[in-house]
């Protein structure tokens, strides 16, 4: 059922208008549909660019005064108004908690000098009691007004910064993608970004705090005298104490963010890569490396906890401090003491309770960890953008691209040009080649051609619109024929033209749902091949024939059809000419390439860019290379369509199984028992030290009045009786206090580790069919934002609701044991309360879990992006993915707005009901006033004010716990995965296996899932050893599923393969795998340095590996490359030295069984001895 929104709603004015999804949200559970629509206020679109506004004129204004730009100041000046307003808010709020203490005391005053005959005394108290629950009422309003409005700032701000990130990562030049990582982006996105959320909420008590505290120094002073200075010390003593505090957290928030931002790139590119790691064995090689990582990450988190422990602990324990402190001193002062002023003192030292003890603090840390967040993300947005370079037209207007005397590098640090001094001219209707060795500067060509290789000298002149193939094909999640269009509007005769001149129709009719076939991640698997045809049909939207056409090849055999020949080598122009004017002088065109460089020779079609300059009507600036005369079509556009497989969702409520795993995974019961019994310890000690202190009160009351008259003697032993019980109530509170905080942030830090690891460790013994379903963004989210809440922000909401519960039941028994009737009031409301937490929480539940599903997109989303960027910005479809962007950001705050608004919402509730509760004891007391001491009204008075905002703070702290152990629930869902087989047996092969090399094939069937179809179906064959098989078929046949089964990657359906006496399935996974050696289809390398790439377990020795890079035509890179940290190895090597960089692997395996997997794949068994490599057998 979808809920019609209303955009009328602003806030806590009326909140009739969530009745209806609380409705539905008992009766049913929740989906994306039944949530509100985001307001337009609220939309990311907005918000970003408004943002954006104030940062690029803070950029502006950095440059003019020549000093660095500070998004400090833009956010500041974007958002000042809003904040000073609630600061007035915030102010006001706690000013009626500095003047409840007043109308309490007084209130306690008249029981002390209750007169049954005084109707004036008795009005005046009943105006009192008035004020009080008034102050009780205005509190609560204005505390969930500014909450409201601050958390939503908060939200606005985040949502901003997203969009700006987001922006900034479609626009990074190749030098700035160097120096940053997919992982650092997703970071941002999830855990930095996060913090201006936390923030905002405490921000306006680092001033309001001490203002506070001054005031209630004066009323202090005022009741008791200079006594009060010893306790407000305490308190400026740990005010200091938790400022520098700031230093601290700032510096381990920098170095946590740091590394997280290494291991979420490490799972990043894992997940990524997920069929090489498992085809080469390498799961537990990564499987250390991101455990050590995260080793390092969780012992600055856990310094981190420490520190926010001790500013819970000091919430929990500082106002009894202070009123111990306070105290004995006016007792050395041998000051009067009675009942009103014990209480008064007592209810102001509370009034500092949240302000000073909790949220300042709270802001502290917020503030400290803000600032380095701002750091980071101000240093991702002044990365270098890809350089505007605004060519002019040539005087007749011809149309063309032109580049003369072009040079440019990669690495501004090096001596040697990538490309020098290329110049060329190609027109409409003309085909150019270019070829060349690996390393010859093909790739860097089209790169500097679209604008991503700014030139050091010489120009680029490039007139009409572009349409661009990647060497590495790519498609973004959504259907085969969205990805075709690309935004462009739908023209059936020219799109059925487009899918026949790219022989794509018979992969449509393989397809389930043709065209509609979801793809990328989660959808349906495309073979290499198939992507790559669907990336020219994006490309060829109309013929070529009249367009200028750039392609870079291997296949020598299709020059003849060119109109020109570029031959490049070490970045020069070494011949340029047509086919006919190479054939006149017989040059032979191999001769000019590398002697032995095999990737001259006819390779895979699927690995030629190609660069299509359409020469079109109109003329468009490009934000980099000036592009002339675009397209009018560039008018008749569509949104692009981006599809993404719905997550499974949990429902019902957080079962006490998930409690138990979570506190488990980081202790044993013993020491879970241990901590229970420490809770209690402290919050009995903390409950004893009120009850104390009424005794004590009543003790000196009644000696000053002359109710009690004792012995001297007998006086001083009682009197230091009381004192020395009090102290040691003080001290067990502090210490048991700390105990409780220190040890439950230890034991959550170890669960946030324990179940990161068990995730790891099932995520990488999933089968690969669990990644084809899930999109990456959806696996990063479970690593980066729900592990980001399990290390910071549960286990802080854990401690604050532990800790609140207690106290509010320590403060419901003390108040039934001193005034009995109380319990008459206080079962039905706390059955409301119950009640009313029981309703909201169903909802709440499962709108955090759709706020939980919703962040996957934005990750899935990111990561697309980054894969595709080049293709992305070729089509100048930037804007396009920046609304995708957008709609996404939009879903999410749809969940994030309700969440906050239920929130408030419960809060409001609440503390209205504490409020009649308060009214209602308050007048009671004073109806009573002949059957109670003033002690007692003191105590339960005080007591009751500081309930008002405990009570709900507790209910929501529960509710929020709830929430937040939805990221536990989601993380321990990913512990239990669906598992490949076991890496290794009881049996295990001989380590000369295979001796020989044969592979018999007997009747193999496979399928990539248990519903879907056949891909390989009654495959029996025979390879002999030594035998060279190659292995041809049209895309979709079967060639790269024959790897998978071998690898078994997809299990056959019976034991059906058999190498040299040994069926496959009969032993384990690395058994097998690390006995064969592939170059995929797709080659990657990860961040690191080479030797880590080749040899991840450091077996072979450095004349190894460089012996093996020679032999693939690598050693024309520098001798430190085995060392060098490949930060971004796609700018380090670019595609071609990627791809051969795969080869190395298998020369350092020479007893293995050989594969080779392009367009055309092959397979060569190898028996002991050198291992023989070979060209694919491709189609053709």
């Amino acid at each position: 059922m979808y809920i019609t929104p209303n955009p009328k709603i602003r806030g806590l004015e009326c909140y009739q208008w969530l009745n209806p999804l609380f409705k539905i949200g008992h009766e049913e559970k929740l989906t994306q549909d039944d949530l509100y629509l985001v307001l337009p206020e609220d939309r990311s679109q907005r918000l970003g660019e408004e943002l954006q506004g104030y940062w690029d004129q803070e950029v502006l204004r950095a440059k003019t005064h020549k000093r660095e730009p500070s998004l400090m100041k833009a956010i500041v000046k974007c958002y000042w108004k809003s904040c000073l307003v609630l600061g007035i808010f915030t102010f006001l709020e706690e000013g009626t908690k500095v003047v409840q203490p007043i109308f309490l005391g007084k209130m306690v005053s008249y029981v002390e000098n209750y007169d049954p005959a005084n109707s004036a005394a008795l009005h005046e108290a009943y105006g009192y009691a008035a004020g009080l629950s008034a102050c009780v009422l205005v509190w609560a309003v204005l505390h969930h007004v500014y909450f409201y409005h601050i958390q939503r700032v908060g939200m606005r701000l985040r949502v901003a910064v997203c969009h700006m990130i987001y922006r900034k990562s479609l626009c990074l030049s190749s030098s700035a993608m160097g120096k940053t990582t997919t992982g650092q982006i997703v970071n941002l996105l999830s855990n930095d970004v996060n913090r201006f959320d936390q923030v905002t909420m405490f921000l306006h008590y680092l001033w309001v705090g001490p203002l506070q505290a001054v005031a209630v120094t004066a009323l202090l002073w005022m009741e008791i005298g200079m006594s009060c200075l010893a306790g407000m010390a305490v308190l400026i003593i740990l005010l200091l104490l938790q400022s520098c505090f700031v230093m601290l957290f700032s510096s381990l928030r920098s170095k946590t963010a740091a590394l997280t931002d290494e291991r979420i790139g490490t799972m990043s590119e894992v997940i990524t890569s997920i069929k090489t790691v498992k085809m080469y064995a390498w799961e537990q090689s990564f499987i250390d490396l991101i455990t050590r990582l995260r080793r390092k990450e969780i012992s600055k988190i856990l310094k981190s906890s420490y520190l926010r422990g001790m500013n819970l602990a000091s919430f929990f324990a500082v106002s009894k401090i202070m009123i111990f402190v306070t105290f004995i001193t006016n007792e050395l002062l041998d000051n009067l003491i009675t009942a009103s002023r014990v209480f008064v003192v007592v209810t102001l030292f509370e009034a500092l309770r949240f302000s000073s003890t909790l949220y300042f603090p709270m802001a502290i840390e917020k503030v400290s960890e803000l600032i380095v967040s701002i750091r980071r993300i101000k240093n991702f947005l002044l990365l270098d953008e890809i350089p505007q370079v605004n060519t002019q037209l040539p005087s007749d207007g011809e149309v063309m691209v032109d580049m003369q005397d072009f040079t440019a590098f990669w690495d501004e640090e090096s001596e040697t040009p990538t490309l020098q001094g290329l110049s060329f001219t190609v027109r409409p209707g003309e085909l150019l080649a270019v070829v060349g060795p690996v390393g010859a500067g093909k790739s860097s060509l089209l790169s500097a051609l679209l604008g991503e290789l700014p030139p050091s000298q010489g120009k680029v002149s490039m007139l009409g619109r572009i349409a661009y193939v990647s060497q590495q094909p790519w498609v973004f999640p959504g259907t085969v024929k969205s990805n075709i269009l690309f935004g462009k509007k739908y023209e059936e005769e020219r799109y059925e033209e487009v899918i026949k001149a790219c022989a794509l129709e018979e992969d449509l009719q393989n397809l389930k749902e043709r065209d509609l076939s979801v793809t990328g991640d989660g959808g349906t698997p495309l073979s290499a091949g198939q992507k790559a045809r669907v990336s020219l049909a994006r490309c060829i939207r109309q013929t070529l024939k009249e367009k200028i056409t750039i392609l870079v090849t291997h296949q020598l055999q299709y020059l003849e059809d060119t109109s020109q020949i570029l031959i490049l080598k070490d970045g020069k122009i070494v011949k340029r000419g047509t086919y006919s004017e190479f054939l006149k002088p017989r040059v032979d065109i191999l001769s000019l390439f590398d002697k032995g460089n095999k990737q001259s020779e006819p390779s895979s079609v699927q690995g030629t860019p190609t660069l299509i300059s359409e020469s079109l009507g109109r003329s468009l600036q490009s934000p980099r290379t000036s592009l002339k005369d675009a397209a009018p079509e560039d008018q008749d556009t569509e949104n692009i369509q981006v599809i993404l497989p719905l997550e499974d969702q949990l429902e019902g409520k957080v079962e006490f199984k998930t409690y138990a795993n979570y506190f488990t995974a980081g202790a044993h019961w013993s020491v879970i028992i241990f901590l229970i019994l420490v809770n209690i310890a402290a919050q009995v000690a903390y409950t004893l030290q009120d009850w104390w202190l009424l005794n004590w009160a009543n003790v000196k009351s009644g000696l000053y009045f002359g109710t009690n008259v004792e012995e001297a003697a007998d006086v001083m032993f009682v009197l230091n009786w009381f004192l020395t019980v009090y102290s040691g109530l003080t001290i067990s509170t502090i210490l048991f206090g700390i105990t409780r905080s220190l040890l439950i942030f230890y034991v959550l830090a170890n669960s946030s580790q324990t179940l990161h690891n068990k995730m790891l460790e099932s995520i990488l013994r999933a089968p690969v069919l669990f990644f084809n379903r899930n999109p990456i963004g959806r696996i990063l989210n479970h690593f980066s934002k729900d592990i980001g809440h399990m290390d910071d922000l549960l286990p802080q909401i854990f401690q604050d609701f532990i800790q609140t519960f207690l106290l509010v039941i320590g403060v419901m028994g003390v108040m039934v044991a001193v005034i009995p009737w109380v319990a008459i009031l206080v079962i039905p409301f706390g059955m409301i309360f119950f009640v009313v937490q029981w309703y909201f929480l169903r909802t709440s539940r499962d709108v955090k879990r759709l706020e939980s599903e919703a962040q996957s997109p934005v990750f899935s989303h990111l990561a697309s992006s980054l894969q595709g960027l080049r293709t992305i910005r070729a089509y100048k479809a930037e804007h396009k993915f920046q609304k995708l962007f957008d709609s996404h950001q939009d879903l999410h705050s749809e969940a994030c707005f309700l969440l906050l608004t239920m929130s408030q919402q419960l809060a409001v509730y609440l503390d209205v009901i504490c409020a009649i509760f308060v009214t209602i004891v308050a007048f009671a007391a004073l109806i009573l006033a002949d059957t109670l001491n003033p002690g007692e009204v003191g105590l339960v008075l005080s007591l009751i004010v500081t309930l008002t905002g405990m009570f709900q703070w507790c209910i929501r702290q529960s509710t929020e716990v709830e929430n937040m152990m939805i990221s536990v629930e989601r993380g321990i869902e990913y512990t239990d995965l669906e598992k490949e087989a076991p890496w290794e047996l009881e049996y295990r092969p001989p380590p000369s296996w295979p001796h020989e090399g044969r592979i018999y094939f007997t009747y193999v069937n496979v399928k990539y899932s248990l519903d879907g179809p056949l891909v390989l179906k009654n495959l029996d064959t025979l390879i002999d050893p030594r035998e060279k098989r190659g292995i041809v078929g049209r895309t979709g046949a079967g060639k790269s599923s024959l790897i998978t089964a071998l690898f078994r990657l997809s299990e056959p359906e019976e034991p059906d393969i058999w190498i040299d006496g040994i069926w496959t399935t009969n032993i384990g996974l690395h058994d097998l795998r690390k006995k064969m050696s592939v170059a995929p289809q797709e080659p990657v390398l990860f961040t690191g340095t080479m030797r880590k790439n080749l040899d991840p377990f450091n077996e072979h020795t450095d004349e190894e590996l460089w012996n093996a890079l020679e032999e693939n035509e690598i050693r024309i890179l520098p001798n430190t490359i085995l060392e060098k940290e490949m930060d971004d190895p796609l700018i380090l090597l670019k595609n071609a030295e990627e791809a051969a960089g795969i080869f190395p692997n298998q020369e350092l395996n020479p007893h293995l069984l050989h594969l080779l997997n392009l367009e055309g794949g092959f397979i060569t068994t190898v028996p002991s001895g050198k291992p023989v490599t070979l060209r694919g057998i491709t189609n053709q």
